[in-house]
């Protein structure tokens, strides 16, 4: 199969990072968004002036027809199959638990949990019938160990974990490999809401005593799906400078 990889969520932060150091290890990217369509078609053109294969689709995790859509856009735009999927895109928000609503826990499961779901269906046919493929998921250290006023976050991420180590044994008699990266406290948009004092108190908290960066989540997904990788499955590599240790 040709190196084909389809990243959700990869306009920006740890996805953008992923993506970036994929093209670099030779894969043609489909880069996926849903809001930041300029930012998405910026990397693909950046890409491109690299001399990489590579291509931008908007489209909702959440929303199964649109992701289908986009992946199947992607195959034909890159020539092939999608031999690769990392699962990257997800929300947040802190809420303390009882003031969570209906309409946000049934969304961060739309996008956190059903996005893979939908994903994965997405490129499963194809992996299957060439008994070949890798997945890989991307959790939190939150999904290993919970976090106060972020319950619903927290258990989308341990569901990625219960799908990885499932799937991976379901599917490796078809040498399709599934695995997991937990960030720890990276330092992207998503966490620069907490504010400089709470990030600086962080990584304090963090044994090698800094914040990872994207790109540290990057070359652990580029590990995962390496062929040095190949008896790997059903992992999760917890990439946080030993903060849950």
């Amino acid at each position: 199969m040709k190196k084909i990889a389809f990243i959700t969520g990869s306009s920006r932060g740890i996805g953008r990072a992923v993506t970036v150091r994929l093209a670099e290890e030779g894969y043609a990217v489909g880069i996926n968004c849903l809001h930041s369509k300029a930012l998405a078609e910026q990397l693909a053109e950046q890409l491109r002036a690299q001399g990489r294969e590579a291509a931008a689709f908007q489209a909702d995790v959440a929303d199964r027809a649109a992701i289908t859509a986009a992946i199947r856009a992607a195959e034909e735009a890159l020539g092939g199959p999608v031999s690769l999927l990392v699962n990257n895109a997800g929300i947040a928000e802190q809420h303390l638990f009882q003031d969570v609503t209906d309409a946000f826990w049934r969304r961060i499961f739309s996008v956190n949990v059903d996005g893979a779901f939908h994903a994965i269906q997405a490129v499963l046919p194809a992996m299957l019938h060439e008994k070949a493929g890798c997945i890989v998921n991307i959790s939190s250290i939150w999904g290993q160990r919970g976090a106060s006023c972020e319950v619903a976050y927290s258990t989308t991420k341990a569901a990625l974990i219960g799908l990885t180590r499932s799937l991976a044994m379901e599917l490796a008699p078809s040498h399709i490999r599934v695995n997991c990266v937990a960030p720890g406290v990276i330092n992207t948009d998503m966490v620069q809401v907490l504010g400089e004092e709470t990030l600086a108190d962080l990584a304090r908290e963090t044994p090698l005593g800094r914040l990872g960066t994207p790109e540290d989540i990057a070359n652990a997904v580029a590990f995962l799906a390496d062929e040095r990788a190949s008896f790997l499955t059903g992992q999760v590599l917890t990439a946080d400078g030993g903060f849950i240790l």
